[in-house]
């Protein structure tokens, strides 16, 4: 029993040798701000939790059945102590407000959808400053990145300027998942047919990891990627590196490559189909499929044909005005027209082919 007493410590101290504090330790200014955050929420609560174990130990201590002194202090009639009243109170009222603030300032100021305002403590960003746009697509198990502004895509690797915001569009082929890259910034939800946003910045050169903090299925434990932070020579090597691949993903290659496979190899695109992903955003990858922000034009006029026609029409001057229609026009979709496109070929609302 002593032996593996004598082993439990070391034993302990290897396990813990392998965790890598990188929450701690991040390279990123917003990821910077979320570790303070955490820091002032663990002392602000500690200022209460140390005091009350202090405080257990001691009375345990002092009022211990062998000590004489206590016992000549009993007091069975003592009822109320205004100081201790107060400290009982006041202390964690003091703390609830102080985390209140907290709260409400880093709420907004860390909102993932507001644009930066800096890059790093004391480094403000310059005005006129354009974001790098990455748009991440979350698979099944592997991650696509879309670089509309250069017009290349990438699997399981992504690359950014050191210093240079930037601007992430989420959103995922089939289940949620989450986007994770604990060096940037906390962890974004992808879900299918939404999308949400994520404003960060990186600020050390090197190679990070990005992960699914979301169980999404059997191969979601190797649902990872590599982020590379590089100079901005080094990114635009990284660009061209990636252009230079003869592969084009275009809607069919998607619709290939949105099929669920584990363990997927790094692969570069060297052109994408532009509108791709708002394509996928709105669950449309397919020709024959109508776009949801299209249904939701449709919608927004009243639905297509008799039925549609008939919902709007059809409404009293009481319905009128508590839907907010009572000084609009009376309008409905009453067919699909046909476009520019292919002679023949059906358009929505919008200007795309059905």
């Amino acid at each position: 029993m002593k032996m593996l007493r004598g082993l439990l410590i070391p034993a302990l101290a290897l396990l813990l040798s392998g965790c890598d504090a990188v929450l701690l330790s991040p390279s990123g200014d917003i990821a910077r701000q979320q570790r303070d955050l955490i820091i002032i929420s663990v002392v602000l609560m500690l200022i209460i939790i140390v005091p009350v174990i202090a405080m257990i130990l001691i009375f345990a201590w002092k009022y211990r059945a062998s000590n004489e002194a206590a016992r000549a202090e009993y007091a069975p009639d003592w009822n109320h102590s205004t100081v201790l009243e107060l400290l009982i109170w006041a202390a964690p009222l003091l703390i609830i407000i102080a985390l209140g603030a907290v709260t409400w300032t880093s709420t907004h100021k860390l909102d993932p959808y507001r644009p930066l305002e800096q890059i790093s403590q004391g480094r403000t960003v310059a005005p006129g400053t354009k974001p790098l746009v990455v748009e991440v697509v979350a698979l099944d198990w592997k991650w696509l990145f879309l670089y509309p502004e250069q017009g290349i895509a990438t699997v399981n690797e992504m690359a950014a300027p050191v210093d240079r915001p930037i601007e992430f569009h989420i959103t995922a082929s089939t289940v949620m998942n989450a986007f994770f890259v604990p060096s940037l910034a906390g962890m974004i939800y992808a879900m299918p047919g939404m999308e949400t946003k994520l404003h960060a910045v990186m600020n050390k050169t090197g190679d990070f990891e990005g992960i699914s903090a979301n169980y999404s299925g059997a191969g979601f434990s190797d649902m990872r990627f590599r982020f590379h932070s590089l100079s901005d020579a080094d990114f635009d090597a990284w660009v061209a590196k990636a252009k230079a691949s003869a592969d084009q993903l275009g809607r069919e290659d998607y619709l290939k490559l949105e099929q669920p496979s584990e363990k997927e190899p790094v692969h570069y695109y060297g052109t994408v189909t532009p509108g791709l992903y708002n394509a996928i955003l709105n669950r449309c990858v397919e020709s024959n499929r109508m776009c949801m922000n299209d249904m939701a034009a449709l919608d927004a006029r009243g639905g297509q044909g008799v039925v549609g026609a008939y919902n709007v029409t059809s409404l009293d001057a009481a319905t009128r005005a508590r839907v907010g229609l009572a000084d609009a026009r009376q309008r409905y979709v009453g067919a699909l027209c046909v476009g520019n496109g292919s002679a023949g070929q059906p358009m929505t609302p919008a200007g795309r082919p059905l």
